[in-house]
């Protein structure tokens, strides 16, 4: 009498973890097994398109359309959006820029043109982005560093240092930048900006930086004095104004205008429609 073989006994104990990809219907690769056998479809469907002189460029789409939705379904679609160097104000806008969807085939998207996306924003410098399997993206941004308020033809709005208008933002928040005046101020505001605010009793009486005729600044200060600068050598005339400061305190005696233009002497003029003064250089 034939006997049946024994059948063993069913192992006990806690279950193996199955992987998304082995528990798959019909799918029996390893992760590794089966990304080298989405790029060798891709690669196939690309010499297709060379053989055929292009035709086949609908089939390579169709297929790398049915793999970004196969590993989809395994696991490897956009779960998580990592944002990194953005401040608390542009991070919204530089998310919706991104354009990205929750739960789309992580494989099916083009960093290129993510990045081109992030760097339109105004507040962005450069950006980089990185895909992290399974399910993560992180964009990494340098943003361009905020220089000043520009109010201009009726509009107020923030610059960055290169003079680049930074876009949807609320000048209203940048209380704290100066204020620079006029056409053609943003651009050059990144020269003088510096030399006015290294001097801390000039720039913390600063009300605005107005530019005049697109080629020399005046300084108009809280208390109403306006500073006329020359057109060259602003450097030198700050100068100029350190020695009379330290020497008469002049920032602190009101006057409505100090004219530095002339670089042998001074002219101040008193509040109240006074005669102007004029001292010889320093």
């Amino acid at each position: 009498m034939s006997r049946e073989p024994a059948r063993s006994p069913r192992a006990k104990g806690p279950a193996r973890p199955v992987s998304k990809l082995r528990a798959a219907h019909g799918v029996r690769l390893s992760a590794p097994l089966a990304l080298a056998a989405a790029t060798l479809v891709l690669a196939l469907g690309a010499v297709v398109v060379l053989a055929t002189g292009g035709r086949g460029e609908r089939l390579v789409a169709t297929v790398q359309a049915a793999a970004d939705t196969r590993f989809a379904s395994l696991g490897f679609k956009l779960g998580v959006v990592h944002l990194q160097g953005a401040s608390p104000a542009a991070q919204a806008e530089i998310l919706k820029a991104a354009a990205l969807k929750p739960g789309e085939a992580i494989f099916g998207l083009d960093l290129a043109t993510v990045r081109a996306r992030v760097e339109r924003v105004g507040w962005v410098e450069r950006a980089r982005v990185i895909r992290l399997l399974p399910d993560t993206l992180v964009i990494a941004v340098d943003e361009r560093p905020l220089l000043a308020v520009w109010e201009h033809a009726g509009h107020t709005v923030v610059i960055a240092r290169d003079g680049t208008v930074v876009t949807k933002v609320d000048p209203g928040h940048f209380a704290g930048l100066p204020l620079i005046v006029g056409d053609g101020a943003n651009a050059a505001a990144r020269d003088i900006l510096p030399a006015v605010l290294a001097r801390p009793r000039l720039a913390k009486r600063l009300n605005a930086l107005v530019r005049v005729d697109g080629r020399r600044w005046d300084l108009r200060l809280a208390d109403g004095c306006l500073i006329a600068l020359p057109a060259t050598g602003e450097a030198a005339a700050l100068a100029r104004l350190d020695g009379l400061d330290r020497k008469s305190r002049i920032l602190d005696l009101g006057f409505a205008r100090i004219d530095l233009r002339d670089p042998e002497m001074v002219t101040v003029r008193p509040q109240g429609g006074a005669p102007a003064l004029t001292a010889g250089g320093l």
